[in-house]
């Protein structure tokens, strides 16, 4: 069977069941143990298999709904081969991915819908959201945007930084110059991003504080649910968004 009718099949079965049958890659790191802790109390998925590195999925076409992938940048291409392989679709939330990797993904979302999203935060939506507007309503002003993160985090700025900077370049039409996005790295902070407006006698912030990783596995498993329905393809974050919001 065709892969493009293989996920066909999966979904219809994932409509009809109402579990979404989930492959957890990077299970052994900070998110994929969050996401597996959460996965009860979604109440709405099954995690098939948890599996990191190189261990064996041993699984074939039609086991699973979803492969969730918060592990490297090595992991997320090989995430989009299982998900290609198992003919299911791929969220890839590892962030400071490579050209390399990309290209993985974007061939898998050639057989199966697939997404890469920085943030899967219902609160980082709304607050690109914000974002574009005030860049829309605020011409003229400076822009800066600083991120705090924990200590260990490689990648700088990070991926939401890079998406809210997207978003003021779409608020605004103009792209963000990026000596202006500032990166912490310190501590065991999970996750903060401010955007600031500053202009002739005020300011303006957006801001967003992540006080739980559990937030961001929720929202991974949310977006899964999601991206299972749709036809292969790349999705978006903002796409999941608009139909989570109609």
């Amino acid at each position: 069977m065709p892969a493009t009718d293989r996920h066909a099949a999966t979904s219809q079965q994932n409509s009809a069941t109402g579990t979404l049958r989930i492959v957890i890659h990077g299970a052994n790191g900070r998110m994929g143990q969050r996401i597996a802790a959460c996965v009860p109390a979604d109440g709405a998925c099954h995690a098939v298999r948890c599996i990191d590195r190189e261990d064996e999925h041993g699984l074939r076409a039609g086991d699973a709904d979803a492969v969730i992938d918060f592990s490297s940048d090595e992991g997320a291409a090989r995430a989009s081969a299982i998900a290609a392989e198992l003919g299911c679709a791929l969220l890839v939330g590892t962030t400071g991915l490579s050209q390399a990797s990309l290209e993985a993904i974007a061939r898998a979302a050639e057989r199966v819908p697939a997404m890469v999203a920085p943030n899967t935060s219902l609160g980082v939506a709304v607050t690109r959201r914000l974002v574009a507007e005030a860049a829309r309503l605020l011409p003229g002003f400076d822009v800066d945007i600083v991120e705090t993160h924990h200590a260990r985090k490689l990648d700088a700025p990070s991926g939401t930084a890079r998406s809210l900077a997207e978003a003021v370049a779409t608020g605004s039409g103009k792209a963000m110059n990026p000596a202006r996005i500032h990166a912490i790295r310190a501590g065991d902070v999970i996750g903060e991003h401010a955007v600031t407006w500053s202009g002739a006698g005020e300011r303006v912030t957006v801001a967003h504080s992540a006080t739980s990783r559990d937030l961001f596995a929720l929202g991974a498993l949310r977006m899964a649910r999601w991206l299972a329905r749709q036809r292969p393809g790349m999705h978006t974050a903002d796409q999941w968004f608009a139909d989570f919001v109609r």
